[in-house]
């Protein structure tokens, strides 16, 4: 098959799947609509109904006996552990524990996990029905990461019969219970994996505890590190490009819903729902390995950020994450580094940018006047102007020098900044009267 007939085919595949998203969709929210019956029988509806919608080949006859159905436990449990010298990526399982909670405290913004570390922590992520309509979402496997005995363990509860999902909250009420987790780690947990969890055994009138855990979310943290630098913050992308995880595309996660329904329906546990417990698993390990790799970034004992391999576009990660913080000072600092290395222009404009309000803010004039006098485009040459008449007229005193970046403003505004143009007038009209004025006494300030 030549590659014309291949692309073909995987457009008529992916159009396929399109129109069976949409009609599972439509389905469900017909069904919805039924406030009578209860999420178990919307769902056998679902599966019944879409069911009927396949062309189903003639039975075969047969002289024997009909085939026994394989029996199917309700709910699974399965763990997996791995030695702590184990390494994921460039990382090394163990490394997490060495993670300060100081550090977990600026990545999360939560100063509780300022006395906590990862060996009490639950790594979680959810993989579910993915319907629409709130309650109709239903998580069908719970992955979790935790430390326990020696060793790092990726637990996994599987709802193998959609109507046992109250059993399935019973126990891992219970799980989180005994377990005594001390805090929750994330990638979008936040706004899907505990509301949707907590949705789940609110419904079944069972106690959530991890809602009472400090939680960091990890994406919040990975998009200010590495937003400007990589093209997704995808936990599986950035496994890959920070992790150097090596790991493939193994389900699009679109297809993840699907393949549990054909598997209600009667499909093969080993095709249909072993490469989602993998990518469940890969999931929980991209996580531990992508937080081992953002908490390098903040160690303060081990030497310079570059001596590790890090560079001027990570200094600025950095940062902005102390910025969110509100640790304006050692924000600076790596803003400051980082415009000391090698930087996109239109990012070194804004670090110059963030740098300038600060140093003005605490009247670091030196600092200030020097980025105002550095940045060249046409647009932050407005800005810097403005910026230097205002010093030079109301801090400096010196007229003149105002006079002379106020006309510089003005001769770049006048090619199509009317805002500017009209506030450089004014600014000009009056330093003039300064300049003009007869000085009485002793002259001003100048410096």
């Amino acid at each position: 098959m030549d590659i014309k007939d291949q692309l073909e085919r995987h457009k008529k595949e992916r159009d396929l799947r399109a129109r069976r998203a949409q009609s599972i969709e439509e389905a469900w929210n017909r069904i919805d609509k039924d406030g009578g019956l209860t999420v178990k029988e919307k769902l056998e509806k679902l599966i019944n109904l879409t069911d009927a919608k396949k062309t189903k080949p003639e039975p075969k006859k047969s002289s024997g006996p009909p085939p026994r159905e394989r029996e199917r436990e309700p709910i699974q449990f399965f763990e997996n552990p791995y030695p702590l010298q184990t390494k994921y990526g460039k990382n090394r399982i163990d490394d997490s524990l060495a993670i300060k909670g100081e550090i977990l405290s600026y990545l999360s913004k939560n100063e509780e996990f300022s006395g906590l570390d990862m060996s009490t922590a639950l790594l979680l992520d959810l993989e579910t029905t993915g319907l629409a309509g709130g309650t109709g979402t239903v998580p069908f496997l719970i992955g979790m990461g935790y430390f326990r005995d020696g060793k790092f363990r990726v637990a996994q509860y599987f709802l193998s019969e959609i109507g046992e999902e109250e059993r399935l909250i019973r126990e891992l009420g219970r799980f989180f219970k005994e377990m005594g987790f001390q805090s929750v780690v994330t990638y979008n947990g936040k706004a899907f994996d505990l509301p949707l969890l907590e949705t789940r055994f609110i419904m079944h009138r069972e106690q959530f505890t991890l809602s009472e855990l400090p939680h960091l979310d990890l994406l919040f943290s990975a998009r200010s590190l590495w937003k400007h630098k990589h093209e997704s913050c995808r936990l599986f992308h950035l496994a890959q490009q920070i992790v150097e995880a090596d790991r493939a595309e193994d389900i699009p996660s679109a297809e993840i819903p699907f393949r549990y329904f054909d598997y209600l329906r009667g499909g093969d546990f080993s095709s249909l729902i072993e490469p989602i417990l993998y990518h469940n698993q890969e999931d929980i390990l991209s996580l531990l390995g992508l937080l081992i790799s953002a908490a390098k970034m903040f160690e303060e004992d081990r030497g310079t950020l570059e001596d590790d391999g890090f560079d001027a576009m990570d200094m600025f990660g950095v940062g902005k994450v102390f910025e969110s913080v509100g640790d304006v000072e050692k924000s600076v600092a790596f803003f400051e580094r980082a415009l000391a290395g090698n930087l996109p222009e239109a990012l070194s404009v804004t670090i110059k940018r963030k740098l300038t309000f600060h140093f003005k803010k605490n009247a670091d004039w030196d600092k200030a006047v020097s980025l105002w006098q550095d940045m060249s485009s046409l647009e932050d040459r407005l800005f810097c102007c403005r910026e230097l008449a205002i010093y030079y007229e109301h801090k400096a005193k010196r007229y003149e020098d105002a006079k002379k970046a106020a006309e510089e403003g003005l001769a770049l505004a006048i090619h199509g900044a009317p805002n500017f143009q009209q506030d450089f007038e004014h600014r000009l009209e009056r330093l003039n009267r300064k300049i003009l004025k007869p000085k009485k006494g002793k002259a001003g300030p100048s410096s």
